[in-house]
């Protein structure tokens, strides 16, 4: 019988209640696992699981896209990597989004284990993987600076909340110098985004046309710092894709650069989590090829390779 560990977030969103677990487990083993369910007691406990367990034949993760980004984290430390397979369950849930789930977390356990296995680039900021959006500056620190109790309570309209109050506040720029795609270029930027992602903050199709097998991400600086500014752009990503914004300046590309002259004023947000470590350089890339089982709804859309990976 093949194996699977479920690691889940007791403090996600809409908190998983141990009378569910039951259900849940019978679900993954009427598709042939033996499974065992962990929950994380701390931040970083995901990535310590999984760094640290025996081969099995897939982890899942039940969370929010931090617990993704964990388990991805945990998986890079790995001599022998594992498959990795995501059922969202908490705020925003922009990566369970993009991959084709629900809100019924049974469903998405069966759409899940009858998906298939894709080869995914993830990017890496500083050798920190993420799992599909880094950024600084303006609107960076309200995912990780928004209370919890607030998540569980309002759910994404405590982001809002957040958003509003960091609206009415003073923007200001940043001196940054980044080279890509050959180019060297130095400027002041209120924000930057670098993503792997058609959904971000909620907002679908962010970028047109992204894939998770081309070897690139998405990067935009934003050079805005008046509120009229912001607010057009803002309602122009809601019409059209960021790539077609004025005061944004976008590339796709495998490999960034960024220089500081100071050290960013907040710290980085890593999918929706703090960026502890603060520096005054950062280079980001590709790790290719990360095995994640996903489901079957939005592959064409998702994936270049069109090719049906096994199932595990």
């Amino acid at each position: 019988m093949r194996t699977c560990v479920v690691i889940y977030n007791p403090n996600s969103g809409n908190t998983i209640k141990k009378r569910n677990i039951k259900t849940y487990k019978s679900i993954i083993e009427n598709h042939g696992y033996s499974v065992t369910f962990i929950g994380t007691e701390y931040k970083g406990h995901a990535k310590e699981i999984v760094s640290h367990i025996g081969y099995v034949d897939l982890v899942i993760s039940m969370g929010g896209d931090g617990t993704f980004n964990e388990i991805v984290h945990g998986n890079l430390c790995r001599k022998k990597r594992l498959v990795l397979a995501h059922i969202p369950i908490g705020t925003t849930n922009d990566v369970g989004v993009m991959f084709g789930y629900g809100k019924d977390i049974e469903k998405n356990i069966d759409l899940c284990l009858k998906g298939e296995i894709k080869g995914m680039d993830i990017p890496l900021i500083n050798g920190r993987p993420f799992v599909y959006v880094a950024g600084f500056g303006k609107f960076m620190n309200i995912p990780y600076d928004t209370p919890r109790d607030l998540k569980k309570k309002y759910g994404h309209l405590a982001y809002m909340f957040g958003g509003l109050k960091d609206f009415f506040s003073h923007t200001k720029n940043q001196l940054v110098e980044y080279e890509v795609n050959g180019k060297k270029i130095k400027g002041l930027y209120s924000f930057m985004l670098i993503s792997s992602a058609t959904r971000i903050a909620g907002l679908n199709n962010f970028y047109k046309d992204v894939k998770l097998d081309d070897d690139s991400f998405e990067v935009l600086l934003c050079t805005y710092t008046r509120k009229i500014d912001i607010l057009r752009a803002m309602a122009m990503l809601i019409v059209t894709d960021a790539e077609h914004v004025d005061g944004f300046e976008s590339y796709r590309t495998n490999h960034l650069k960024i220089k500081f002259d100071k050290y960013p004023r907040n710290a980085w947000c890593v999918d929706g989590e703090k960026l502890e470590i603060r520096t005054k350089t950062y280079e980001i890339r590709n790790e290719k090829d990360i095995k994640i089982l996903i489901p079957k709804t939005n592959l064409n859309k998702l994936f270049i390779n069109k090719n049906t990976s096994l199932n595990t």
